[in-house]
């Protein structure tokens, strides 16, 4: 995972960096440390931004009742 896919993962979510370390339990420094000293980002976290993105988008799907188009 590229810093660029990891911060367009977050923003899809609708985290911030730190929203992500504390769900995450990474010290708040960790993320720093993939993007200024170029610690590689551990391969759980594209495995876990993709399953977070996942439920967004079957929460969104099934569980978010469908607009009333005639309303609009």
């Amino acid at each position: 995972m590229t810093l660029e896919e990891l911060d367009a993962a977050l923003l899809a979510l609708g985290w911030k960096v730190s929203d992500f370390c504390r769900a995450t339990g990474l010290h708040r420094n960790t993320p720093s440390r993939w993007r200024n000293e170029g610690v590689p980002i551990p391969g759980w976290v594209p495995k876990h931004l993709t399953l977070l993105l996942e439920i967004k988008r079957l929460s969104a799907s099934y569980l978010v009742p469908p607009k009333d188009s005639a309303s609009e």
